[in-house]
């Protein structure tokens, strides 16, 4: 139940330049007291600008050797302080505001605990780009996805007849939380790591969504053990098609037939 004047709602403004924002979500933008930006790109930030006339951008709160969880609670903190003045908040975030992205979490978390009305509207992620550019679908073979780190530091089951997605290869190995890319030597880990499921020459995709209309989507195709040395950005995606058939589950496909059977 919500007790206090101040309110926020986390929009997403999509991955593209104008291209994915919904009518929804600029409602809400143009509607706003204040809007806090978090945008992929310069001109994407000043196209958030025309909607409205008080849109601050949060991209100051980043520093190079500066703990990215410090920067996000300095984000929720300057959001939270405009609710609590009583304020109509927007966080306008690049992409998904709920997809790799921890403050508009935190600061709907804090809202809610605090009394204030809070929610997040969905927008168009690099996920969704991904399916479309690349001609993928999730449902053909099934579809893992890891945080790249998350990937490395944590014991896992790799079912290398599905579909295996890795976000911020950019930023793989990092547990400083302060660089904005890790160098090749973590990449080369990474690397390692999946080369104890898939064969070395195995073919792989580096992925970016266009920010611009005018720019092109990267799908960069490489061998596995050439990932170590390819070039990556924060926001690189690595696509790891399926490495093996499927196995048919004997038991469980005579279960069901003999269920449709019986029907």
């Amino acid at each position: 139940m919500t007790t206090q004047q101040g309110s926020i709602v986390c929009v997403g403004v999509g991955m593209t330049l104008g291209s994915h924002i919904t009518p929804l979500s600029r409602s809400h933008i143009e509607q706003a007291d204040v809007v806090f930006s978090s945008a992929s790109d310069s001109y994407v930030e000043l196209w958030i600008k025309e909607m409205n006339q008080d849109v601050r951008s949060l991209q100051p709160f980043y520093a190079e050797g500066k703990d990215r969880r410090q920067t996000y609670r300095e984000m929720v903190d300057a959001m939270m302080t405009e609710v609590r003045a009583g304020k109509k908040v927007v966080g306008a975030f690049y992409g998904h505001p709920g997809v790799f992205a921890l403050a508009p979490h935190k600061v709907i978390q804090q809202a809610r605990q605090e009394g204030y009305h809070a929610h997040m509207e969905p927008g168009v992620s690099a996920e969704d780009c991904l399916y479309a550019d690349m001609g993928l679908d999730p449902g053909t073979s099934g579809c893992i996805h890891y945080e790249a780190t998350q990937f490395m530091v944590n014991r896992k089951v790799v079912d290398t007849s599905a579909l295996l997605i890795l976000w911020q290869v950019g930023m793989a190995g990092d547990r400083s939380h302060k660089a904005f890319t890790s160098d090749n030597r973590y990449r080369a880990l990474l690397q390692e790591c999946l080369q104890t499921f898939y064969p070395d020459s195995h073919q792989v995709a580096l992925y970016e969504a266009a920010v611009l209309p005018i720019e092109d989507v990267r799908i960069e195709w490489l061998a596995l053990n050439e990932l170590s040395s390819a070039k990556v950005h924060q926001h690189t995606t690595l696509v790891i098609p399926p490495s093996q058939t499927k196995t048919e589950d004997a038991e469980m496909v005579a279960r069901l037939n003999k269920l449709s059977e019986n029907m």
